[in-house]
């Protein structure tokens, strides 16, 4: 560890697990935005490859913890209530992949962010856009596909998704535990695919190993957070942190440029 983040590791470190709990706590009680918190905070610190690899783990973990909080037949009949999104949304995904190197990524980011932030301004100011709570398979493979076209050009699926789930009203333990099916099951791919990528190796294993407990015990926190708020607050709290999401993604854009 040492080698790899100098000589004040111990110190970097400590600020990785503050942040490590941090993220959690952000996702336990909105159910989501974990790696934009994570993968900010642990920039400023360390390399970029290397804040990536710390992510990984515990981003596993936490989806898992997540998505089998009610049980896995409470996940299954998630999955299985919006499979039209996710195979729509996989589909494309994987479609879209092939176009990364031809559209620039500042694009991509602004073309996600600036809609995101418009959706999440309106709902906040009291004019939300709603859609029927069984909006029929083409609206939801629709969905699905623009979220999956976003999420393999760029990565950056989680704010879509979530506009969706807020659109439809979801219950908010459900729309808990679909992200978490959803994110899990990308989590999955990308540990996957950042093992053979070499990201995640011998020397950045033990930090990804050491922010799962930091990460776990903020989810926790979150956790209990969440399940005392009602489904209005948690429905503002989940768009104000979309439009932080939304800002976010737009300054990556514009920095990009």
């Amino acid at each position: 560890m040492d080698a790899l983040l100098g000589p004040d590791w111990l110190m970097v470190m400590a600020f990785a697990w503050g942040v490590a709990v941090l993220g959690g706590l952000v996702k336990g009680v909105v159910g989501f935005a974990m790696p934009m918190v994570v993968i900010s905070g642990l920039s400023t610190v360390m390399p970029p490859e290397v804040a990536l690899a710390g992510l990984i783990l515990p981003t596993l973990a936490s989806n898992g913890w997540q998505a089998l909080r009610q049980g896995v037949r409470a996940a299954w009949g998630s999955l299985t209530r919006f499979r039209v999104f996710l195979l729509a949304g996989m589909t494309v995904m994987l479609i879209s992949a092939q176009l990364v190197r031809a559209i620039p990524e500042a694009v991509m980011l602004l073309l996600i962010g600036v809609p995101i932030i418009i959706y999440a301004g309106f709902a906040l100011a009291g004019r939300p856009l709603r859609l029927p709570p069984n909006p029929g398979r083409r609206v939801e493979a629709g969905i699905g596909a623009v979220a999956g076209f976003f999420g393999g050009i760029s990565g950056v699926w989680g704010p879509p998704t979530v506009a969706m789930l807020t659109a439809l009203d979801t219950e908010k333990t459900e729309q808990m535990r679909v992200q978490g099916v959803i994110y899990g099951m990308g989590a999955v791919l990308l540990t996957g695919a950042h093992t053979v990528s070499g990201v995640l190796n011998r020397a950045t294993l033990p930090l990804s190993l050491s922010l799962i407990v930091p990460a776990l015990i903020g989810l926790g926190i979150g956790f209990m957070l969440q399940d005392r708020i009602d489904q209005r607050l948690f429905r503002r709290l989940t768009l104000a942190v979309l439009v932080i999401a939304g800002l976010n993604l737009v300054r990556r854009g514009i920095m990009s440029f």
